[in-house]
């Protein structure tokens, strides 16, 4: 998700509203670590960035507890924060998520589920942009598209306009 700015402020109402979207379990800043071997860690931007990462469990739809996982690149001065929440792909394989054929791991069912937690994340705290899919953060940002979907979309896209998020799922 890009965030819209690089303020610590911002970042961590959408990180807040990620993991209370997501209904993340626990939070933890070691990944060599079971959850259970190691002591839980504040769910916030200084954790974050002590860390590198955060890691949790979140309930998948099919009702599996997968581990999952929120990074941060900060922008600077240059341009806003991104904020990124993912399942290992070997959580996915192994809760049963099937994936199309091809490189990039595409599972129409993931994508609608990360798109649900967008949306239900948006309404607790703006941001400028979501992408959905295996590997998409950066590919794209709120500017360059200007409130526009791209016609031929190989990723999913949470676009604000309009007073809300409109999701335009994979159609390439």
């Amino acid at each position: 998700m890009e965030v819209g700015s690089s303020d610590d402020a911002d970042l961590q109402a959408v990180l807040d509203a990620v993991w209370g979207a997501a209904g993340v379990r626990g939070c933890y800043g070691h990944r060599d670590r079971e959850p259970e071997e190691q002591e839980a860690v504040p769910c916030s931007v200084v954790s974050l960035e002590e860390f590198g990462q955060l890691l949790g469990r979140v309930r998948l739809p099919s009702g599996e507890l997968v581990v999952c996982e929120v990074t941060a690149v900060r922008g600077g001065d240059d341009s806003g924060d991104w904020l990124d929440l993912g399942v290992p792909l070997s959580a996915l394989r192994q809760a049963g998520v099937t994936f199309e054929d091809g490189p990039y791991h595409r599972s129409a069912a993931a994508d609608d589920w990360l798109a649900v937690i967008g949306l239900d994340a948006f309404r607790r705290a703006p941001f400028s942009l979501g992408l959905v899919g295996w590997s998409v953060s950066g590919l794209a940002d709120a500017g360059t598209l200007d409130g526009v979907l791209p016609a031929k979309r190989g990723m999913g896209y949470l676009l604000p306009g309009g007073g809300g998020l409109r999701y335009g799922a994979v159609n390439d």
